[in-house]
Order: structure tokens, then sequence, then C-alpha cells
């Protein structure tokens, strides 16, 4: 679950720009990745474990919610990836686990995420705070600590402040958008099957 944090070679120069634009033409020559090209693309399908985390992912890279991501909002995520400031990287994170957008994150979209990233990442990234706990047992843990009223909710204010004032939290909440990884863990996975 932690966050990525990228070094100076990994952070986006011209080529790599240059790259990143030669792989969207190919996978997406319409100019527009769809939901159904995006989970292709991560190698998802509909029953696949990973299904609920790449959906979230989707809707927070569409930042202008018409259900694609053109080229722009490919470059802002990747950017946003590797080289946004710790509070955007959180507002980010907010965003995917706000499935239905009405501002607050409750304590079933906030398990769903956190067991779908489980299912995602189960045996391939051992970490030991994460294996330990189940998906409720985080649920419950992160809401005591960040529920500073009681509501049953956490607002945008109490998910950011709170992952900021707990090192815990804070590595349970922040979502790893690093898809580079992920990507290439998905497909050797694929290719040994």
């Amino acid at each position: 679950m932690g966050q990525y944090q990228a070094t100076i070679a990994e952070e986006i120069d011209v080529v790599d720009l240059q790259e990143m634009y030669k792989k969207f033409v190919v996978e997406c020559p319409s100019g527009a990745l769809h939901l159904h090209e995006f989970k292709n693309f991560f190698g998802v399908t509909d029953n696949n474990d990973a299904s609920t985390y790449v959906d979230s992912m989707f809707r927070a890279f569409d930042k202008n919610g018409d259900n694609i991501i053109d080229f722009l909002e490919y470059v802002a995520a990747l950017n946003l990836v590797l080289r946004g400031k710790l509070e955007h990287k959180l507002r980010w994170s907010f965003k995917m686990y706000d499935k239905d957008g009405n501002g607050c994150v409750d304590k079933s979209e906030l398990r769903e995420i956190i067991q779908a990233i489980y299912n995602v990442k189960k045996g391939w990234r051992k970490d030991p705070d994460v294996q330990a706990l189940t998906a409720d047992e985080v649920c419950e843990r992160i809401f005591q600590s960040v529920d500073e009223n009681g509501d049953g909710q956490l607002s945008l204010q109490e998910f950011v402040e709170g992952a900021q004032k707990d090192s815990w939290v804070l590595k349970m909440l922040q979502l790893d958008t690093n898809p580079c990884s992920w990507v290439v863990e998905q497909r050797r996975r694929s290719a040994l099957f």
C-alpha cells in the first residue's frame, strides 16, 4: 500500500514524455483511453480481483469525468505519481476511496478499496504491517485514528490531516500510484501462465 517516491532519475524528461506518447498512441489510437482499454492495459477483467482498484484509479485519472482519459490527463496523472507533493497525492488517494463522489469516505468505501488492494497485491509485495491485519481491522483502526468528529465518515480534511499526523495511517491510506511497477509485475505474471 505505501506510496512510491520517485528519485531524480525517474522524473519525466522529454525523452520519457515522447515514449509515453508513443505508448499512449499505440494503446489508444483514437487519443482516448476508455475504461475497458485501461483495464486491458493493466491485464484486468471485470471478474478479476483488481477490477475495483482499477475502476477507482480510472475515475481518479479522468479529471473531467467524461469517462475517457486523454493524453493530458494521462501525463497529469504520471506527473502526480512521479513529482507530486504529499498533500496532492493524498487528495488523489481520497478521490479513489470516495467511490460515490459525495465528498466523504465511509467505512464500506474504505474497506472495499483496502480489500481490492489486498487482492491485487497478494503474493507480490509482502508488507508485514498489512499482512498482519485484515481489511476490516485496517479500516477500523484508520477510523479510530482519523474520524475526528465520530460521524462514521472521513472528510477530505480528516483524511489528509489524519494521514499527515500518523505514519501508520499515512502508509495505509496512500495508494501505490506508481503504475510502472504494478504493470511490470502483472505482465510478468501473465507471461508465467
